[in-house]
């Protein structure tokens, strides 16, 4: 007997069932590939495109994108300026992002670990992640020293210029890295010996598993910084300490960076990350 619709699909459901644990079934959906090329391409790139650039981009034909397009614009997710007929994103992903956003649920589960090692360490502490081709800082603990460091939460900062912005490109694979260096200002602005530099930079973080820099940003400032998550993570979070160095006196790397690896363990944990699963 000829199969229906719902037994071919119960079949096919029933086949998913067999499937060795972990392994994922091979199916392809040309459509929603295509819809999440358009929308991924348009996010990575930043500024508006028209179909014909989009095609190019994409590897498709005009025709191929036109309905794609009309469709993802009449769902409102996209916008198309009626002079130059380019598209581009509107707010409606980041509204939705924030249904269950890892940015919260990492805020969440690390700020009572943070407030703990900065009063143990009597440092300030700040949490930061990938925002685009920048870094973002989206907590801080501060010293109960009268003097201190302090980052303003919110702040974009170079990836390549910073102590967050390095332990996060160390963590990325080369392919990955090379892209966000593409789009960074600090690196653009470099040599070709000081590109080299960075790179040779980047792979001891990654060998070492941290990065300490005295004197970047002040002379007598100190930072230590540490992954929270792991390089397969699909979240994850620079932890820095931020310190200045008074009189030839401060912390020493041998004091601070087992606790600093401690705390952001227990980030790791808690947000569910340590072993590259999703928040």
């Amino acid at each position: 007997m000829p199969r229906t619709k719902d037994t071919a699909e119960t079949a096919a459901l029933d086949a998913d069932d067999e499937q060795p644990q972990g392994s994922k079934p091979n199916y392809s959906v040309p459509a929603v590939e295509k819809a999440l090329d358009i929308l991924e391409y348009l996010a990575a790139e930043g500024v508006p495109m028209t179909r014909a650039q989009l095609a190019r981009a994409l590897n498709r034909q005009p025709p191929e994108l036109f309905r794609m397009l009309t469709c993802l614009e009449a769902r409102g997710y996209l916008w198309r300026d009626s002079g130059s007929n380019a598209y581009a994103l509107t707010l409606k992903l980041f509204e939705l992002s924030r249904t269950h956003s890892p940015y919260e649920g990492l805020l969440r589960v690390a700020e009572p670990h943070m407030r703990a090692l900065a009063a143990q360490l009597r440092e300030s502490l700040h949490l930061s992640m990938l925002h685009g081709h920048q870094v973002m800082v989206i907590a801080q603990e501060e010293s109960p020293k009268p003097f201190r460091l302090s980052v303003e939460v919110g702040s974009l900062h170079s990836l390549a210029g910073t102590t967050s912005g390095r332990v996060l490109l160390a963590n990325h694979s080369d392919a990955e890295t090379a892209a966000l260096l593409k789009r960074d200002a600090t690196h653009r602005q470099l040599s070709a010996a000081g590109r080299q530099s960075l790179r040779e930079r980047l792979e001891r973080i990654r060998a070492q598993g941290y990065e300490w820099s005295e004197g970047e940003w002040f002379e007598s400032g100190i930072d230590l910084g540490v992954l929270v998550g792991s390089p397969q993570s699909r979240v994850k979070a620079a932890l820095v300490m931020a310190t200045l160095r008074r009189k030839g006196e401060g912390p020493t790397l041998e004091a601070v960076l087992p606790a600093l690896h401690d705390c952001a363990r227990a980030i790791g944990q808690a947000a569910g990350i340590i072993n590259g699963d999703p928040l």
